[in-house]
């Protein structure tokens, strides 16, 4: 299957982060826990060069908590300011002032020896549709500041945002790439939810999702479904039909409705309730690794 979803508001997007790119001291760059790296748009590192950078690995709480571990040893050592938050509950925002002066350090000392005293952080917030920027900024500013929604595409322009005396923020709407550089990358931005559910063919998709499960999180799908008797022979047609059956997806006639089963899936993957889980892994040579 061929995931791919580019709108043409995202090109205007992408110019305007050039376009403001030099106001910018700190750029900081919203993934998600469940995939950080099929969620970082490779243009943002072109985009920002000789800036600071900060990663957050939003959703960490929908991941695998060894695994977030994992990723934030892996970009430290890219030499990249990372943390793990949940923006939508607040866990681990309160660390984010600390380490932003700390990402900035040389632009405070900087401004610092040329006398220049309390002028803010210019910082820029970015990250791929669904990641949970505004939700982001909502929670860090302690009010409403933007439109946030469960589906991409909500934030349509940018957005200033005056956080306190020390940091200024600039919303953007979230940006996908052209052309995926491998069908795993757009099947991950799937699953989360960083497409349009409309263009994916979404039985499918539960079926890789649930192949992936069987492989790494057989014990988690097992207890989420209440399946006992799942095997090395289990297929993704077994659980879905067993969805079927549990959770009553019939059509008409008591015919089984896979797509019905497929949403079901989906959206327990999506909000956690089948546990946490990670994707994809670090591995030493930059791509990633299947456990």
């Amino acid at each position: 299957m061929n995931y791919q979803w580019y709108p043409g508001h995202m090109t205007k997007a992408k110019r305007m982060m050039q376009e403001n790119i030099g106001l910018i001291d700190l750029v900081i760059e919203l993934v998600d826990a469940r995939i950080p790296l099929s969620s970082r748009n490779p243009d943002i590192d072109e985009l920002s060069k000789n800036k600071a950078r900060l990663i957050l690995l939003n959703k960490s709480d929908l991941a695998d908590a060894e695994a977030n571990r994992l990723w934030i040893t892996y970009f430290q050592k890219k030499g990249f300011h990372v943390l793990e938050v949940d923006a939508k509950s607040g866990q681990g925002m309160k660390a984010i002032q600390g380490i932003v002066r700390e990402a900035c350090r040389e632009k405070i000392e900087r401004d610092r020896r040329r006398g220049i005293k309390n002028r803010p952080i210019r910082a820029i917030v970015v990250g791929i549709p669904n990641v949970g920027k505004s939700t982001f900024i909502n929670s860090f500013a302690g009010k409403a500041c933007t439109k946030t929604g469960n589906k991409p595409g909500v934030t349509k322009g940018k957005q200033w945002i005056r956080m306190n005396r020390e940091l200024e923020l600039l919303d953007t709407p979230g940006i996908l790439w052209p052309k995926f550089e491998s069908e795993e990358v757009g099947r991950n931005l799937a699953l989360i939810g960083s497409m349009n559910d409309e263009i994916l063919e979404m039985t499918q998709l539960s079926s890789d999702l649930i192949g992936y499960l069987l492989a790494h999180y057989r014990e988690l799908l097992a207890q989420r479904y209440q399946m006992s008797g799942i095997d090395d022979g289990t297929t993704a047609l077994d659980v879905l039909t067993h969805i079927c059956e549990q959770r009553k997806c019939y059509k008409k006639g008591r015919e089984a409705d896979y797509e019905k089963a497929a949403s079901v899936l989906l959206e327990d993957f999506r909000s956690g309730r089948i546990g946490r889980i990670t994707l994809e892994l670090p591995a030493e040579n930059g791509k990633t690794a299947d456990r």
